[in-house]
């Protein structure tokens, strides 16, 4: 019956994957979440009364907030939490963020929406009939997910009517102790108030009985005008244990008799094990059972990780490549080519006949650009804790996924999904890579060699970095041309580069295809706001061995370079300010025309430089936020950059927390800076040739920029803030870089090209 019902869900996922054209990541909060209180009700403590499925409030007076956003320095525990607090009328450090148990009341339908299979037109996706039906899909799935930035834009509402909802209830208490009318009664501080008199009653003494009353179903949030909370920037509630060392990650789980695991990969894509010789660490020290054979390799348990290692690495095994013969890095880029030039893209932006002007103008700009292979490179590597027993399984990953953790738990374990349990602990980084399930189906089923005891497994630095899902490599082929007056009469922008979402539909259902439009594909390239007389955008799906995945900002962070630097060179083609030029092509978006010129006026743009310094910019849409970005560097005659100064200006809608976007920016241009000056994986001869930072390098603290972020909302509805930072900031490096040396660059890294920091 269990299996049953996993099958028939995962149906039932896949298939509004394809009616949408690709589900991503999906989790949708479904119906209303501050009515079934049921799930947070479970995980109580004593003296602990749950009025919704968000609050609980004990009779010490604590508050606790079901969080189910995973925190991976991001900030979410706060900012979810002062959506609660405002409602409440109490200062967010009351409150204490609890992780949300797997339950698809805590969907969340936004990522959904957002995997409609491509826009229907600048601004108007979310007002689609595609994008009402993928909502519907995402709160029937239900699913957990952290990703696409749509934290706070899926739980914006719910949580302040789960915080509103706890107000009235406890309001209603007290009016039936004190005999008046709830009218009569405030919140203040943790207390209920009598208003006509200095009466009042604390939130702890009253749990009790508000936890009895029926949850109200016309709740009235505060109107912006008199909120307390919301806008401001209190302290982050995750700091102070990330500071003393009290908190928790995925990592530093330990449980009681617990073994460990460690991992030995085949290094070839599309490889298998050849042959493997057990006796050949027999006797090794510490060695719990034979060597666990997995899909792509193999593992050994220890008790302890180091024995485990030593011994993994002492197997003697043969690996083989895959008959389908090897392949590389240039190989896959021939074969972008190839595809562009057989010309039967998918077109995703069509206005007007792009082609036939290019063809009558007889003064066509061309340009390739290329973007590499990338890794996630999280600072704790892929790790999970498993304990599997016959008729349970309980699991401890840090993960984007915990819905998927638990079906996928369900079924390895071969056990009743009621017997799951998922702890998802803080993660060191995401960016995407935590939304795969790959680690965690491993240590499951390693932990199900030893069933009866707890194994954490480990993977090495070398195991996450060549065994990624990496971000697809990409390959742009532009044609433009220009009218008279310096107005961009053609665009023609061919893309080439696998399609994510079948790979990721594909690995979490093998026998499941996706082969249909993709938006993560043409994101910030075919739904630009940019006017132009003709558009033609067409996207080249080449499928290639590399498994890929879901990088921070996904597709932008390659079109956002791609058609931010090619702006440039029409700007200079046409002799044009490259901020005037993009000015001239923004009619009808007053929110983009006012992000570049706040952008031009606090980064001083037209301010004289020095000789060798240049300054770049670079305007990019995505996640619902408008991020321009101004970068001035200097560079040596030995094409040393120096970057002296990043500016920022974001509109991303109203601002919950603003610490917290600015925070985010200022992670996503560091994470882009180190993509843009040293990121790549290379593939050769079948394989990943990058083994560990030393040959994947990060971007230093000292020759970390001066960053300057300044939120500018217009009144455009509510936008992301984790990943729309990263696009704009290589093409502003790239555009700087140009106009300081006047090398035009091409292809990512800046290191392929001689350039260091």
């Amino acid at each position: 019956m269990a299996k049953m019902k996993l099958i028939t869900r995962r149906k039932f996922l896949i298939t509004g994957s394809l009616v949408g054209g690709g589900l991503a990541v999906a989790y949708a909060l479904g119906g209303d979440g501050a009515a079934n209180k049921e799930p947070f009700a479970q995980t109580g403590a004593d003296g602990d009364y749950t009025l919704n499925a968000w609050v609980k409030i004990n009779t010490d007076n604590s508050i606790r907030v079901a969080i189910s956003q995973a925190e991976m320095g991001q900030g979410i525990l706060t900012g979810l939490c002062m959506l609660v607090a405002e409602e409440l009328g109490v200062s967010v450090d009351k409150i204490t963020p609890e992780q949300a148990p797997v339950s698809s009341v805590y969907g969340n339908f936004t990522v959904i929406q957002d995997s409609l299979p491509f826009s229907d037109g600048h601004h108007l996706g979310e007002k689609t009939a595609g994008a009402w039906a993928m909502k519907k899909v995402g709160k029937l799935l239900g699913v957990q997910v952290t990703g696409g930035s749509t934290s706070v834009r899926n739980f914006w509402e719910p949580m302040q009517q789960a915080g509103a909802a706890a107000r009235e209830m406890l309001k209603q208490a007290a009016a039936a102790r004190w005999s008046i009318s709830p009218n009569k009664c405030d919140v203040r501080d943790g207390d209920v108030i009598d208003t006509t008199s200095s009466r009042s009653l604390s939130f702890g003494e009253l749990a009790a009985e508000a936890a009895a009353l029926k949850i109200p179903e016309d709740i009235k949030l505060k109107p912006a005008g008199v909120r307390k909370v919301i806008g401001t920037s209190p302290q982050r509630l995750d700091i102070p244990a990330k500071i003393t060392g009290q908190a928790k990650f995925g990592v530093d789980t330990i449980l009681p008799d617990m073994a460990f695991a460690a991992v030995r990969l085949c290094p070839y894509f599309g490889g298998s094990i050849k042959s493997i010789n057990p006796a050949s660490i027999e006797g090794m020290p510490g060695i719990l059972t034979k060597p666990v054979m997995l899909e792509n390799g193999v593992a050994v348990i220890a008790d302890c990780f180091w024995r485990a290692k030593r011994a993994v690495e002492e197997l003697e095994i043969e690996f083989e490549k895959p008959a389908s013969g090897t392949i590389s890095t240039n190989d896959i880029f021939d074969q972008f080519a190839q595809q562009i030039s057989e010309d039967d893209g998918r077109t995703y932006a069509e206005d007007g006949d792009a082609k036939a002007t290019l063809l009558k103008n007889g003064d066509v700009f061309t340009a390739i650009y290329k973007a590499p292979f990338l890794a996630h490179a999280t600072m704790e590597p892929m790790n999970c804790t498993a304990f599997v027993t016959d008729d349970s399984v309980e699991v401890w990953a840090p993960t984007q996924v915990p819905t998927l953790a638990a079906w996928f738990a369900e079924k390895i374990a071969d056990v009743p999904g009621e017997n799951v349990k998922i702890h998802n602990p803080l993660l060191g980084g995401g960016f995407g890579r935590r939304l795969e399930v790959d680690y965690i189906i491993m240590g499951i089923t390693i932990a199900k060699a030893l069933n009866g005891r707890p194994v954490k497994m480990i993977w090495t630095r070398e195991n996450d970095m060549q065994h990624d899902m990496y971000r697809p490599a990409a390959l742009a082929q532009f044609s433009g041309c220009l009218t008279n007056d310096g107005r961009i009469e053609a665009w023609h922008n061919q893309v080439a580069s696998p399609s994510i979402t079948r790979d990721y539909v594909h690995r979490l259902l093998p026998w499941a295809s996706a082969d249909m439009p993709d938006n993560t594909t043409s994101e910030g390239a075919a739904d630009l706001p940019y006017q132009f007389i003709t558009k033609l955008v067409e996207h080249y799906p080449g499928p290639t061995p590399i498994p890929i995945g879901y990088w921070r900002s996904v597709g932008h962070s390659y079109n956002g370079f791609f058609t931010e630097c090619f702006m440039d060179e029409l700007a200079n083609k046409a002799g044009i300010d490259p901020v005037e030029f993009r000015l001239r092509h923004l009619a009808g978006h007053e929110d983009f025309h006012q992000v570049l010129t706040s952008l031009a006026s606090v980064s001083n743009w037209a301010a004289p430089l020095p000789e060798g310094h240049g300054r770049g910019v670079a305007l990019h849409e995505s996640f619902g936020t408008i991020v321009g970005q101004v970068v001035e560097v200097s560079v040596s005659e030995y094409k040393e950059i120096t970057i002296q100064k990043v500016t920022c200006v974001v509109d991303c809608g109203e601002v919950l927390y603003p610490d917290g976007v600015i925070s985010q920016m200022e992670g996503a241009i560091i994470y882009g800076l180190t993509a843009a000056l040293f990121g790549e994986i290379t593939i050769e001869d079948n394989k990943v040739v990058q083994e560990n930072f030393p040959d994947y390098e990060m971007l230093t603290m000292a020759a970390c920029p001066e960053i300057d972020v300044h939120l500018a909302p217009s009144g455009r509805p509510l936008g992301g803030a984790g990943e729309p930072g990263t696009p704009p900031i290589a093409p502003a490096l790239v555009n700087a870089i140009f106009n300081a040396t006047g090398e035009r660059i091409r292809e990512l890294p800046l290191s392929k090209h001689g350039f260091f920091v």
